[in-house]
């Protein structure tokens, strides 16, 4: 290929399957607690393309590690067709993420996923699921993108990785997107670069009545990217905040940065936001703080001076005022909700999902934290 090929040219490669007339194959590996609406939002269009075409352009299978029926964040069950080291020789391999993201017994998968990588499957992940390919090394290098709730943890565990805040990324043989309907999105874009082209794709983005908005947009609209379309020096402000939530800044610090005065960076707040610069900032170290918390394992002492607090008692006083739940109280019932999910057993089963054979006890459905 011609070093000058645009990167769409780049992708198509690996997309496009083997060739000719075979279908392209797709595996989807449902983690325990899977999002329903995300392997559904992926599975779908591919199954569309293949009614447009009026042939099977695509072939799609379902996976668990063991071959057991999954439970979904939804408390759907789902039986797969296979284990995944049953399955048919795959062209592409989808992780459709759990949330919450396990805390233990994932390495059966990764090793897994390592092996697929090794005999050139393309892979990605949905929702969460790029946790999992960042997890087994095999994001480093590409380009990717997360759901914007599990960002900072993925950033705080793989702090190397070039992570966007796009609705979803392809680059090479990886891709992953958000949740929600982002695979959708995601989707059609594949179908687009391998059997379906273009034409199909867009017949499977109107049979879907969906408007796709492009690789290039954002998961959601910063409050910085609206205040953008009032007063740009506030996005300044709101971006040197970002930057710095471990190493604080003063007010005088970021009005002199931004060749205001302190009253003036105060009024600019005020105005805009019905805010005090400090409160805005200390809501920003609040919210880091909380996707911190509830979503890695790290100490909450570290977390503490991640944030830019002081003292634990300040950043626990300051917590409990914002959110109504003390630190501890807030991880404790985000660990309740995501116990069924975290201990994958080598495996692959989660248990007390299902009642055993013969039992007349229901199965235990909790809500999904998101």
């Amino acid at each position: 290929m011609k070093s000058g090929a645009s990167a769409a040219d780049r992708n198509v490669n690996y997309w496009s399957g083997r060739g000719g007339d075979e279908p392209i194959r797709f595996g989807f590996l449902l983690v325990p607690g899977f999002t329903l609406v995300g392997f559904g939002a992926a599975v779908d269009p591919l199954r569309l393309a293949n009614v447009v075409a009026r042939r099977t352009l695509y072939q799609c299978v379902t996976l668990t590690l063991d071959g057991s029926p999954v439970r979904s964040s939804a408390g759907v069950c789902v039986m797969p067709d296979c284990a995944a080291a049953d399955a048919m020789a795959l062209d592409a391999i989808l992780v459709i993420g759990p949330n919450p993201l396990p805390t233990a017994g994932v390495e059966p998968i990764l090793r897994w996923l390592r092996a697929q990588a090794a005999s050139g499957v393309a892979l990605g992940g949905v929702d969460t699921g790029s946790y999992f390919l960042a997890s087994a090394g095999l994001l480093d290098g590409y380009r990717s993108t997360i759901h914007w709730e599990d960002m900072d943890a993925l950033l705080d565990r793989f702090p190397r990785l070039v992570v966007s805040s796009k609705l979803f990324e392809v680059d090479r043989d990886r891709c992953s997107c958000s949740g929600g309907i982002a695979p959708v999105e995601m989707m059609i874009h594949l179908i687009g670069l391998g059997g379906g082209g273009h034409k199909i794709a867009s017949a499977v983005a109107e049979l879907m009545i969906y408007e796709c908005r492009g690789p290039e947009e954002r998961q959601k609209t910063a409050l910085r990217d609206v205040a953008a379309t009032s007063h740009p020096k506030l996005v300044e402000a709101i971006k040197l905040m970002e930057c710095n939530i471990e190493e604080l800044l003063t007010m005088e610090e970021i009005a002199t940065h931004m060749q205001f005065s302190a009253r003036q960076l105060e009024r600019l707040f005020r105005e805009a936001l019905n805010c005090t610069p400090r409160q805005y900032y200390l809501q920003l170290r609040l919210d880091r703080a909380r996707q911190l918390l509830t979503r890695t394992n790290r100490p909450i002492a570290d977390i503490v001076m991640a944030c830019g607090f002081v003292s634990f008692a300040h950043f626990s006083h300051r917590y409990h005022a914002s959110f109504g739940i003390s630190p501890s109280a807030d991880r404790r019932g985000h660990a309740t909700g995501g116990d069924k999910f975290a201990n994958v057993t080598a495996s692959g089963r989660a248990p007390a999902l299902l009642p055993p054979p013969g039992s007349t006890a229901r199965p235990e459905v909790s809500a999904p934290p998101r």
